[in-house]
């Protein structure tokens, strides 16, 4: 418990889930803990990220699915989609996890410090003019997501205001090629938005493999997404007729009455005080980590997004579990291996992925060394319907003994079905397990199992 010295043994900026989940950790361990946190509990994941997005992808996905019935004999009448009512429940749903986030932090006997909170120095923080003191400190105030800075920026919305919006948009510009802009632009087209998506290169996900981007693109165009390449924004404007883009290049796209900036995400670093403490930032305002998710104070510590490292939910939780364990649980040498990270995107269809990109393996090991295996296929649920939509999978093999060190797929199901092979991965399998191993059939997790 906190010495005489302090008031707390440790106090955490930002209630999102890597600060909550190590605020809670660090409690079971008997440290005297709190958590301080402006706005809702749950942070930019429950209240306008993983959460509420999954279910407008659930929601698109039926879209699809009413659709598609028909292929299996129903004879259904559909009455339109009622978006207000699903903001509504959806939104109610996200409340009572904000009840479920205060009551566990409760439980765990971890004090709830609401307001904002600024470094005085580097054992002091005020939280709206209470002072408080902590042995140590972690930040966890993750991202918020960024405007271009063009003439016209500041309007429309960004992705926090598409949780916001009462009505479907009837066309709508989303600006970005990362995987929230994809994700975006697929539920709202699945939902019946005519949906533009204009990215400023060659195409969407350009940290993604190839195969991936281009199997993605292509399924988007089939669905009747427009995706405009090259196009980067230099001014935007609203008129009696919606918004108006133009590019630096001189094209114009107009019409739109929404229009949605999906560009990226800065560290929320502002105002904290971070100089206060001695705490250095890079040029972007991440606040750089060492292995052990410490700054360059040895008692102020940092996970998630804020860090730049990986900025997935999941990944700030492990960090933040793992730093608990190594400085209250005995564990010396716990923490977190930023390799061979899973990841999925929502977009339609679901994309899996682990491990490195084709590239990045030839990068790493010279081109004689990597040998990749591909398949492409069509969901059997398709089987019966006109529409057929093509899944891929990819595994990107190193060596004699070709170990495999990126496993990639798109499609029906990989959401769910890339965690076990994540497992797989990162235990080290090789090309010749994934042979020996028995299909499971008929299912798009068999197509990994019996590339040749």
């Amino acid at each position: 418990m906190a010495s005489g010295q302090y008031d707390f043994d440790l106090i955490i900026i930002g209630g999102g889930s890597g600060g909550i989940a190590t605020a809670r950790r660090a409690a079971e361990y008997g440290q005297k803990v709190a958590v301080v946190e402006a706005q809702r509990l749950g942070g930019t994941c429950v209240n306008v990220g993983c959460v509420p997005k999954k279910v407008m992808w659930y929601a698109a996905s039926l879209a699809h699915g009413l659709e598609e019935a028909r292929d299996y004999g129903f004879d259904l009448s559909v009455h339109g989609h009622d978006w207000t009512a699903l903001k509504h429940a959806r939104d109610a749903y996200v409340e009572r996890l904000n009840g479920i986030y205060a009551r566990n932090l409760e439980k765990s006997g971890v004090t709830h410090l609401q307001g904002f909170g600024r470094f005085l120095d580097a054992h002091t923080v005020d939280v709206d003019g209470q002072p408080y003191t902590a042995e140590r400190f972690l930040i966890a105030t993750g991202g918020y997501p960024v405007r271009p800075d063009i003439p016209g920026g500041d309007l429309g919305i960004t992705s926090d205001g598409f949780f916001e919006l009462e009505e479907r948009p009837r066309r709508i510009a989303v600006v970005g090629s990362g995987y929230i802009a994809v994700e975006l632009a697929g539920m709202l087209r699945g939902l019946g938005s005519q949906v533009s998506l204009i990215v400023r290169r060659d195409g969407v996900l350009r940290d993604f493999d190839d195969s991936l981007r281009q199997a993605l693109s292509r399924e988007m165009a089939s669905d009747g997404i427009e995706l405009v390449t090259g196009f980067v924004p230099a001014q935007a404007e609203q008129g009696q007729d919606g918004y108006r883009l133009s590019a630096e290049d001189g094209r114009l796209l107009e019409g739109f009455d929404e229009l949605l900036w999906a560009i990226g995400r800065d560290p929320a670093t502002p105002d904290l005080g971070l100089e206060a403490a001695g705490v250095e930032q890079n040029t972007w305002g991440f606040i750089p980590v060492d292995e052990w998710q410490a700054s360059n104070v040895p008692h102020i510590f940092a996970v998630g997004d804020v860090t730049g490292r990986a900025a997935l939910t999941p990944v700030a939780i492990a960090a933040g579990r793992r730093l608990a364990d190594r400085l209250y649980g005995g564990m010396s040498e716990r923490k977190l291996d930023y390799d061979g990270i899973p990841t999925v995107v929502f977009s339609h269809p679901p994309i899996g992925t682990v491990g490195l990109t084709e590239a990045e393996a030839r990068r790493e090991y010279g081109d004689e060394k990597v040998r990749c295996y591909e398949g492409s296929f069509v969901a059997m649920y398709y089987a019966l319907g006109e529409r057929k939509p093509r899944g891929l999978c990819k595994l990107v093999c190193v060596g004699e003994e070709e170990r495999i060190v990126g496993c990639h797929a798109i499609g029906m199901g990989v959401d769910e079905m890339m965690q076990g092979f994540a497992v797989a991965v990162r235990m080290g399998a090789s090309k010749a397990d994934f042979d020996d191993t028995v299909a499971i059939h008929p299912t798009t997790a068999e197509e990994m199992v019996t590339l040749r």
